[in-house]
């Protein structure tokens, strides 16, 4: 009975292995240094920092002129959109929305990385009869949407190549 259990553990390990599974790991930014340009207060920016401090490839730095690049965001748009009314009136379906822009310079002030947009979107049922559940249901919801976009973020700065203004002469 082992020794079954022994070679169906070993043979679902192999296919586990086989299906090309892989933990997600740390990105590789194709940066040395990078200076984030967002404020201190910033979910964002504290995420962004938190995981390239974790991925251990590009160093980050305090100021735009010591940095290889610097990200900056363009735009950080929040709406809370009515989807549909139950026959009293009231508000039964809610849409939240989170636009986010962004683009990366180098010290000159040249776009390495061109304005990029990102736009996430959840949404959510609402009850008059559970005000607070609800509102922390939505507190959670762009929580979740925080983390979201920095993932999608750093997605997005490991695979795409900068592009390397030329001097003009």
């Amino acid at each position: 009975m082992r020794a079954v259990l022994a070679c169906l553990t070993l043979a679902l390990s192999l296919q586990l292995s086989a299906c090309g599974f892989q933990l997600r790991g740390a990105y590789q930014l194709p940066y040395e240094s990078l200076h984030i340009a967002l404020p201190d207060a910033s979910v964002i920016g504290a995420g962004l920092k938190r995981q390239i401090r974790a991925g251990g490839g590009t160093r980050l730095v305090d100021t735009r002129d010591e940095a290889q690049g610097s990200f900056m965001q363009t735009a950080d748009l929040r709406e809370r959109q009515i989807l549909s009314l139950n026959t009293a009136g009231r508000v039964r379906e809610v849409r939240l929305r989170y636009r986010f822009a962004y683009r990366v310079v180098d010290p000159k002030g040249r776009e390495l990385v061109p304005t990029t947009g990102i736009e996430l979107t959840r949404d959510l049922t609402y009850d008059d009869s559970a005000v607070l559940a609800k509102e922390q249901e939505e507190l959670i919801l762009w929580r979740d949407m925080e983390n979201d976009l920095v993932q999608q973020v750093l997605r997005r700065l490991a695979a795409v190549k900068p592009v390397v203004p030329q001097e003009i002469r």
